[in-house]
């Protein structure tokens, strides 16, 4: 017959639910399984607190709405941050976040577009030569940092 295990938080714990609860000194966040320590981490490591939340949901230790009202959180970043661990696992909290590629637009090649434009080479034509969608010139030329010369008119026609 399993015995019932009564919560026995010490001084200065903080319930999470009957069994779970932590407990944050000089810094450190420690989580305890009754009056054993089960994890600990910096209190300013937002990664390692969503993904030990999120891992103690999917094992069964906590419910989401647990941990949203012991924490504050809203529901949707504990949503989030179990879809992560979910997918990803323990390696998807820790991923360099994506960034931008390098700029298409370098100063060297824009001096070479800017030569081509000035000789009324078509936009789209340019941008085909280059490789670059030419929704990025017409917006490198709406910005100013290329110019597209007017076209020359007939004089004979304003006379």
């Amino acid at each position: 017959m399993p015995k019932v295990q009564l919560p026995i938080f010490g001084e200065g714990f903080t319930p999470i639910n009957s069994t779970l609860s932590y407990e944050k000194r000089n810094g450190t966040v420690t989580y305890f399984n009754g009056m054993m320590p089960v994890f600990s981490h910096d209190e300013n490591d937002l990664n390692t607190f969503r993904m030990i939340t999120s891992q103690f949901y999917i094992n069964g230790n906590v419910t989401q709405s647990e941990v949203c009202r012991t924490f504050g959180l809203a529901p949707i970043s504990v949503k989030r941050a179990v879809k992560k661990y979910r997918e990803e696992g323990v390696s998807g909290f820790y991923k360099a976040k994506k960034t931008r590629g390098a700029t298409i637009l370098r100063p060297e090649i824009l001096n070479e577009i800017q030569e081509q434009l000035n000789q009324n080479i078509e936009v789209s034509e340019i941008a085909d030569h280059f490789g670059i969608i030419k929704n990025t010139l017409d917006k490198a030329i709406s910005d100013k940092r290329l110019h597209k010369p007017e076209k020359k008119r007939n004089q004979s026609k304003l006379r």
